[in-house]
């Protein structure tokens, strides 16, 4: 495991998919990806917690907790417990639908 992973993935909705935040590098590319336009505080407090938590100067559990404030500022927070779409327990033997 990298001294980069966080504990728990944050898990957030990019459109029709599901996307896992697992590491400081997941995050950096999240937030590069993000549009300048939809840019603003709580954005940049979280960008600024992982730049911090990399360079070592807090926990990356901080890191983590500011990616999830974020995707939850912007509601794209996915529930990791959530049923997703595709998966059907109607049919009740528990499984996913083919």
């Amino acid at each position: 495991m990298s001294d980069r992973t966080f504990d728990q993935p944050v898990l957030v909705k990019n459109g029709e998919f599901i996307q896992e935040i697992g590491c400081l590098d997941d995050a950096f590319d999240f937030f590069d990806e993000w549009p300048r336009e939809r840019r603003g505080p709580i954005f940049e407090t979280a960008f600024r917690a992982c730049q911090r938590a990399y360079d070592g100067q807090v926990p990356l559990t901080v890191a983590r907790d500011a990616v999830a404030g974020f995707a939850r500022s912007v509601k794209i927070m996915q529930d990791p417990l959530a049923q997703f779409p595709w998966m059907d327990t109607r049919s009740g033997r528990g499984g996913i639908t083919a």
